[in-house]
């Protein structure tokens, strides 16, 4: 899949002949004390960090050849930092895994990505992952090793002894800037995950929009909440402190009241995230009595983001830019928001930064509202399975979003709505398909549709709408039970269920859920 001409994107600099590599090598022996990440009481700097990576780095190549793929389910921890770096010194690829997804998730990504090695927590929060990593490995032809970061291994390999580990060293790998460096699993309206590529020269490119664009300053400190096993939590941790000479200020638990506290003492000038973190984040800093004034810009996406959120963000946080933005795991910020422009940045989703934008032919051209196709040189390189690929790019290279969109202005998008079958909650996508194919085989259901509807709270809500068998229907308990008896994430499960007779159906004999989701949104005045 070709998207720019190869000079085009190397001539404006925003692919490069280097790697994060080497720009980890350079941090460490210019700058060798100044902090790259922080996690609670621990601070890693730069000389410190290449020296933690380059150590793993040599006990993954004793183990496994260039090219494979490392996994890690970890929450926002430094550990995770140290892994992806020592993963691309040593030719591998990264594959970074949500703590949240369960067994049946879990099983599928580490078979299809076939994953040699994953790093976990022994536990976190309330899990305990060692029985659910006993099961999944089980089951997978080619077991990877399992390595423990924190807490009791028990059978598995412990996190420092690979630190530890006085491995014979070995010729670390001469690196590709156009090769793949990292896969990312994204919900599909098929029901399978989707395994996303990205090169080192398409983050680059990212992190080069974010550079010219979101104020950002050698010294700047980004305030990371959102998972690291997102694209946009993964470059805030990983990228930026080596590109742009930032700091990662971690929190592993989104806690808005520990945030503030978080960013007074840490100085925190960036944080991005969904909507729930900006209206929590408000809410906090105002029963904190403080405007945050280190703050320089938010930037808010992922969900349905209203206009008086930002306005009223954007007043309190008196010094910073609040704004809207757009993007993917497949094209990562589409659009840049609206830095210089108040009234857009509440308004609209921003503008185009590096990315080409347009919007298809509208099926109603009194609106001028169609799909939004988007292609640039911080898009991906393709899918893990290229039959993926087939209906998900235009005879031009764009990438099918399956948003839709219009434009204010002719340069300012607004997203509004989706053509594709997704629900957006606190920023994760979950696919109806998925829930639905697992909840038909409960006996007590004859038909359902899962669809998303408007949560205050969540930006969206999952509700499961059934048509009950002659069995007693299932309440919402019951599916939870059934769903995760299943080996679903808990963020997964609908959280609302209604009971009708029959669900609305086209000629073809297609549930129309336009239909339902208006009927439940009526019911909801």
């Amino acid at each position: 899949m070709t998207v720019h001409t190869a000079a085009d994107p190397y001539a404006r600099g925003w692919w490069v002949n280097s790697t994060l590599a080497d720009a980890l090598r350079e941090s460490a022996e210019r700058t060798p004390q100044r902090v790259a990440v922080v996690d609670g009481a621990c601070r890693l700097d730069c000389g410190s960090l290449y020296c933690q990576a380059a150590t793993l780095a040599q006990a993954l190549l004793g183990r496994m050849p260039v090219g494979s793929v490392v996994s890690f389910m970890l929450p926002n921890w430094h550990e995770a930092v140290v892994i992806y770096l020592a993963a691309t010194l040593a030719g591998m690829v990264v594959n970074p895994i949500l703590p949240s997804l369960r067994d049946r998730e879990l099983r599928f990504i580490l078979g299809d990505a076939q994953s040699r090695m994953i790093f976990v927590p022994s536990r976190f929060g309330r899990r305990d992952y060692m029985p659910m990593l006993s099961r999944v490995t089980s089951e997978l032809d080619t077991r990877p090793e399992v390595v423990v970061v924190r807490g009791d291994p028990g059978d598995h390999t412990a996190y420092p002894s690979l630190i530890d580990e006085q491995a014979p060293a070995r010729e670390l790998p001469a690196l590709q800037a156009d090769a793949v460096r990292m896969i990312l699993y994204t919900s599909g309206t098929t029901g399978r995950p989707k395994g996303v590529l990205h090169s080192h020269n398409s983050l680059h490119a990212l992190i080069c929009q974010i550079q010219e664009h979101w104020l950002v300053e050698p010294g700047d400190r980004f305030l990371v909440p959102s998972p690291i096993a997102h694209i946009g939590g993964s470059i805030y941790a990983f990228e930026c402190p080596l590109l742009l000479g930032t700091t990662a200020v971690l929190m592993d638990r989104w806690d808005a009241d520990a945030a503030v506290r978080l960013m007074q003492a840490e100085h925190c000038t960036h944080i991005a995230g969904a909507t729930p973190f900006l209206e929590q984040l408000l809410d906090a800093a105002q029963r904190a009595d403080t405007r945050l004034p280190d703050l320089k810009l938010f930037v808010c996406g992922g969900a349905s983001v209203p206009a008086s959120l930002i306005r009223s963000a954007a007043a309190y946080f008196e010094r910073a830019v609040v704004t809207r933005v757009y993007g993917s795991t497949e094209v990562p910020v589409t659009t840049i928001g609206a830095p210089t422009d108040p009234d857009r940045a509440a308004d609209t989703d921003g503008r185009p930064g590096l990315a080409e934008v347009k919007i298809a032919a509208a099926d109603d051209a009194s609106v001028g509202a169609g799909e939004i196709l988007a292609r640039g040189p911080q898009m991906l390189v393709g899918y893990l399975h290229p039959e993926d690929e087939v209906e998900s790019f235009d005879t031009e290279g764009y990438f099918r979003t399956g948003d839709i969109g219009r434009w204010v202005d002719g340069r300012y998008l607004v997203v509004t709505g989706r053509a594709k079958d997704i629900i957006i909650r606190k920023g994760e996508n979950i696919s109806p398909k998925e829930i639905e194919d697992i909840l038909i085989g409960h006996p007590g259901i004859a038909e359902v549709a899962v669809v998303g509807l408007p949560d205050a709270a969540t930006g969206e809500r999952a509700c499961a709408v059934i048509v009950p068998t002659s069995a007693p229907p299932p309440d919402l308990a019951a599916l939870r039970d059934f769903l995760e008896a299943h080996g679903v994430a808990t963020f997964k499960v609908p959280e609302q269920v209604v009971i009708w007779d029959a669900l609305p159906k086209n000629d073809a004999g297609k549930v129309v859920k336009q239909h339902i989701k208006a009927a439940l949104m009526k019911a909801d005045r």
